[in-house]
């Protein structure tokens, strides 16, 4: 038995597909300014991570849950991102079936140096497009999905 489609109204289509499209040209402008420091924006979200944790560390699983990564997903960016010589995997001491993402003193020089073109990035193609307000509204709308979509998730 077929559910009967609720269609979006025009309004509604208008605003998702200005967010499917615009999310998208975004995230690949971002990526591309990464580029020139040869990293893509999930190298960038786990350096991030890992450079505020403490003694720059994670959980490989803690740092899948954060970066919404498949665990298959982040160990295969691990690897290659060990091979840039940005991180390093350690065996966790008190789990022997846990593992360790750590940041390298290369990972922490990688970030230092792209962090400023890469705020200059958000700056230049978000932030400065919309007003406080917005920014506040966007924040709170995002929030609300974010919130629901965790909920779906976790049943």
């Amino acid at each position: 038995m077929s559910k009967k489609a609720n269609w979006l109204t025009p309004s509604e289509e208008a605003a998702w597909r200005q967010y499917i499209v615009t999310s998208r040209r975004l995230y690949e402008a971002l990526e591309e300014d990464l580029a020139g420091h040869g990293l893509s924006m999930s190298d960038y979200e786990i350096l991030v991570y890992l450079s505020d944790a403490k003694d720059r560390s994670l959980r490989m699983s803690d740092l899948a849950d954060k970066t919404i990564l498949s665990r298959s997903r982040l160990s295969h960016r691990i690897k290659y991102m060990e091979g840039k010589g940005w991180v390093e995997r350690q065996k966790c001491a008190s789990d022997k079936r846990g593992t360790w993402a750590v940041m390298t003193t290369k990972g922490w020089n990688t970030i230092v140096k792209a962090a400023p073109d890469h705020v200059a990035s958000i700056r230049k193609r978000f932030i400065d497009q919309i007003s406080k307000a917005d920014q506040a509204n966007i924040a709170a709308i995002f929030e609300k999905v974010e919130s629901n979509l965790r909920k779906d998730f976790k049943e």
